[in-house]
């Protein structure tokens, strides 16, 4: 039984970029991954957007990690856990 909380417990978190503040407690995060390209051996970027709850009021080009969490609406189901670098 101790496994299974273990496993429970352990949540994804990702880093990314705020590109849109505009609704209420939301953000939408802009994470990027390189990926070596299965034929041609070149990596490329991949991006994947999420909407994250934002108590922080973060603004548009923070560096921001966000983590996984329970769902919270529709489409949200992150939550900003730290804000790593602000906007300047």
């Amino acid at each position: 039984m101790v496994e299974a909380t273990a496993l429970r417990n352990r949540r994804k978190s990702r880093q990314g970029l705020v590109v849109s503040n505009k609704m209420e407690k939301t953000v939408v995060v802009r994470v990027q991954r390189q990926v070596q390209h299965p034929l041609y051996g070149k990596t490329v970027l991949r991006s994947e957007k999420f909407k994250a709850h934002d108590e922080m009021s973060c603004d548009i080009g923070d560096f921001v990690e966000i983590t996984e969490t329970r769902p919270l609406s529709k489409e949200k189901r992150w939550r900003v856990s730290k804000i790593v670098e602000k906007v300047k």
